[in-house]
């Protein structure tokens, strides 16, 4: 069998498989509440075939958002919705995940395909935006953030552990904290976005801290025998990488230490200076140097469709999961396909039956033939 369609196994939860659906936004919640938009996408993408299925990126508040069409664990009316969709993914064989966020920053957004830039002040659709430091992004997201205070910072941790509490409720059964891409705790983590002079900014361990405490305040509040998991931009591709990355590494060790199950490598994006070298599996050789280094579990994304490359990510080592975005949006039983490029004996075992028995053989004109 190959590598990436071996089980994997992380506290009581088994994958059926290495192959993951990454929080991939949708875009299309009201109110932060989901709808049949999200109830058909995840179960479709989890009947697919892929292991494990983490919901899109669900902001902790109304100010979290990225976006005004991002989900939401903010209140309790939004759980039905989020259940019947955990609920979906798990029958159809897969692991239930979702990904908690706040945006900072980068809130208050336009859709993607609206300009993905902030919405102007004085649009009813906009609300105002915070961050360690009033440090605005820049480019097309030129709001300026309003400095946290203490009492900020202490409200965003306990929405945190709000929002896991709500995600278990629903019936999740892995969770994964938004640590990465430039949102609100990989702002703190960050020399630039980061300019603080108390206990969250300055040096190693104040850039640190709010990351290691919402871990902290999550890790109270989600039961010790499901995964809890964060996404992480350990490098910036801005020419300090092996500076970045060797904190980052750090990072990843305290991350560890303070009850962190598995890391998703992930990139910083932090900054408009960063050169990203999009290539194919460009980020697997540093998913690999995290896994070794840190002795953390890891999944990693970005470039990773090509049949040999995501054996090869398991395989060689490089990594323990492999978040596969979109090739799966082009085609949700991208499993199926994988394991026919990767000469699987019979793949057809990845479908569900009734596809299954269509696409694993033609049998003939007459009853039950291929149509």
């Amino acid at each position: 069998m190959s590598a990436v369609f071996t089980p994997f196994r992380l506290k009581d939860v088994t994958l059926r498989n290495r192959i993951a659906l990454p929080p991939m936004c949708q875009y299309r919640a009201v109110d932060g509440v989901t709808n049949q938009w999200h109830q058909i996408h995840y179960p479709g993408m989890a009947r697919g075939g892929a292991g494990l299925v983490v919901v899109e990126a669900t902001a902790v508040s109304p100010e979290g958002r990225i976006t005004p069409g991002c989900t939401g664990l903010w209140n309790d009316a939004q759980v039905e919705g989020l259940a019947q969709i955990a609920a979906s993914i798990k029958a159809a064989g897969a692991v239930p995940g979702i990904q908690i966020a706040h945006a900072g920053r980068k809130a208050s957004a336009n859709l993607p395909w609206e300009g993905d830039d902030h919405i102007p002040d004085g649009d009813p659709r906009g609300w105002p935006t915070i961050a360690p430091s009033a440090v605005a992004f820049g480019g097309g997201l030129p709001k300026l953030p309003r400095a946290m205070t203490l009492d900020d910072i202490a409200r965003v941790k306990a929405d945190f552990a709000a929002a896991a509490r709500r995600a278990l409720a629903a019936g999740f059964e892995w969770i994964e904290l938004h640590f990465a891409h430039g949102y609100l705790a990989q702002s703190f983590f960050s020399r630039g976005a980061n300019q603080r002079t108390d206990q969250y900014g300055g040096d190693f361990a104040g850039r640190s801290r709010f990351l290691l405490e919402t871990l902290a305040a999550v890790r109270e509040v989600w039961p010790e025998n499901l995964p809890l998991t964060a996404r992480f931009g350990v490098i910036e591709y801005d020419g300090n990488d092996e500076e970045t990355l060797a904190e980052s590494i750090d990072l990843a060790k305290a991350f560890r230490d303070g009850g962190l199950d598995l890391l998703n490598v992930s990139i910083g994006f932090s900054t408009i200076d960063g050169r990203t070298p999009w290539a194919p599996a460009f980020l697997a050789p540093v998913a690999g140097r995290v896994r070794r280094e840190a002795a953390l579990p890891v999944a990693s994304a970005w470039c990773l469709d090509a049949p040999q490359d995501v054996e090869r990510a398991v395989a060689d080592g490089q990594m323990d999961i492999v978040m596969i975005g979109r090739a799966h949006l082009a085609n949700p039983h991208y499993p199926y396909q994988l394991a026919l490029a990767l000469g699987e004996e019979k793949p057809s075992w990845v479908l569900p039956a009734p596809y299954a028995h269509w696409l694993s053989r033609y049998r003939g004109p007459g009853k039950g033939s291929a149509q």
